[in-house]
């Protein structure tokens, strides 16, 4: 599987906190931001750092942005800077664009501008929305340690009518299907016997590692396909 390629623009506490978990979870990460100082002190920790000027059209294109699986606007307070900065990242050709937002009014804009997803920090933490970028599968991600998680994926069409018991993820992954999300409701502790259903939701408990190995060759595996 290709690693994915991210470029984190604002090293800020919000940006730099994804920036470091996405490296934590194998992906090459450009981080950049105007402040030398700041690029400095992410540069042993980061794929890739830069000081630029993330509304200069010529230092984004020299950098090979358009060639990132997603662009990340992470700029703090100034909402101009943010702006154009989300602005020239879909103008360049980034596939995917997310931007923070620090009020409703800036998330409308950006929202406005075609930006993909907006992120309000206060609701979305650096961690879970590092998850939810790297899975698309991902709904939900709860940390419950540093080796123990309870995420919410989507079905895909590959296990629609299999009952918990074909799909075995206990004895193949040592993972536990603990609740479903369907269209009547969320089913608590479903038995061996309950159907999948593509579209609804499986709520799965077990170690990162465990759970990952599930993604990877159930529901990312088939999502390609």
């Amino acid at each position: 599987m290709k690693t994915q390629q991210f470029v984190v623009i604002g090293l800020g506490r919000f940006g730099s906190s994804l920036a470091l978990q996405l490296v934590d979870m194998g992906c090459e990460v450009l981080g950049i931001d105007r402040n030398e100082d700041v690029v400095d002190s992410m540069s042993e920790m980061l794929t890739h750092t830069v000081v630029a000027d993330a509304t200069d059209e010529d230092s984004l294109r020299s950098l090979g942005i358009r060639n990132f699986d997603c662009g990340i606007v992470a700029i703090g307070d100034d909402i101009q800077v943010s702006i154009l900065t989300a602005i020239l990242l879909k103008e360049l050709g980034v596939r995917k664009v997310v931007a923070k937002a620090i009020s409703i009014l800036h998330g409308r804009a950006l929202e406005k501008l075609g930006v993909d997803r907006v992120i309000y920090p206060e609701r979305d933490m650096g961690i879970r929305v590092a998850h939810q970028l790297v899975t698309p599968n991902l709904l939900d991600y709860l940390e419950l340690s540093k080796e123990y998680s309870i995420v919410e994926l989507n079905v895909p069409g590959c296990l629609n009518g299999k009952t918990l018991s074909e799909l075995n993820a206990r004895t193949r992954f040592g993972c536990s299907i603990v609740a479903l999300h369907t269209a009547n409701g969320i089913l608590i502790a479903p038995t061996a016997m309950d159907r999948l259903k593509a579209g609804d939701i499986m709520v799965i408990i077990g170690s990162n590692d465990n759970i990952a190995r599930f993604e990877d060759e159930v529901v990312n595996v088939n999502e390609e396909g």
